[in-house]
């Protein structure tokens, strides 16, 4: 699977280079990320809107009420272009989250609760003949704090966890 998984990421770089960026000024778009830091593999619906060509607003969601295991999680995102290339938007940001999940503790699941700031970079890509649908990846630091205390952490999130967006 994670070969698989490689192989994609290959071919969608380097198909990439005959890519056209777009401008996405008062578009949408919804998509998906797994971008929790508190909480791991939450798969969260994700929506991006461009007021301008510089500045996007963002915002995810993502709940599981699985029985012992529930999770909830949401993050809001400000992005600022730093600078654009013929298939590539780059910019830099600021995200801010809450997460709330059950864990066992000895015999006992108890709610922890998180909040999370992240400072970012990041681009997104798009290929030829799929205007509407871009690829993202970021990078950064951050920190969580919470019912566990506080970690800081790096961030690395390629196109599989950053998200895939389809603008309309």
């Amino acid at each position: 699977m994670k070969s698989i998984i490689y192989l994609l990421t290959f071919v969608l770089f380097f198909s990439a280079q005959s890519a056209m960026a777009v401008d996405l000024t008062n578009r949408l778009g919804i998509g998906y990320s797994q971008q929790m830091g508190a909480v791991h593999d939450l798969p969260m619906i994700t929506a991006h809107y461009y007021p301008n060509a510089r500045f996007a607003i963002s915002g995810a969601l993502g709940i599981d009420t699985k029985e012992n295991d529930s999770r909830f999680g949401a993050l809001v995102k400000v992005r600022r272009m730093i600078f654009t290339e013929t298939q590539m938007n780059f910019y830099m940001g600021a995200s801010t989250g809450f997460s709330n999940h059950e864990e066992l503790v000895g015999a006992v699941y108890e709610d922890k609760s998180n909040f999370e700031f992240n400072a970012l970079v990041g681009g997104e890509f798009f290929l030829t003949g799929l205007d509407s649908l871009a690829f993202t990846f970021e990078t950064g630091m951050g920190i969580i704090t919470g019912d566990g205390g506080s970690r800081f952490r790096t961030i690395g999130d390629g196109i599989f966890n950053a998200g895939v967006i389809f603008y309309f």
